[in-house]
C-alpha cells in the first residue's frame, strides 16, 4: 500500500526518533516533515504506529495517508496521543 506521512513535532528528540523509525520502515523523505512509502504492508503499518506511540507525546501531530484501504483513501491522525481514522468515500 502507498502511505504518506506528514508530521509536526514539539521536540527535536521526538522528531529525530520518529524519522529514524520511518527510515527503518523504508520511508523516503520527500519534503521537510513529509515521508512516503509505496511498499508498506498493513502489518508493518500497525507496528510502525505502535513504535511511533513510544517516541511521541501529546504535543506531537502526525497524519498517515493510506491508499488503498478497502479500495478507498484512509487518513489516520495521531493527535494528543490518540489515533483517529477517517475513511474517504464518495
Amino acid at each position: 500500500m502507498f502511505v504518506a506521512v506528514a508530521s509536526e513535532f514539539a521536540a527535536e528528540d521526538h522528531r529525530r526518533a520518529a524519522e529514524e523509525l520511518l527510515a527503518r520502515y523504508g520511508f523516503q523523505r520527500v519534503l521537510p516533515g513529509a515521508w512516503e512509502s509505496s511498499s508498506l504492508g498493513e502489518e508493518d503499518l500497525g507496528r510502525l504506529k505502535r513504535d511511533i506511540d513510544r517516541v511521541t507525546d501529546a504535543d506531537d501531530s502526525l497524519r498517515f495517508y493510506q491508499y488503498p484501504v478497502g479500495g478507498t483513501l484512509a487518513i489516520t491522525v495521531l493527535k494528543e496521543k490518540r489515533w483517529r481514522r477517517l475513511v474517504v468515500t464518495r
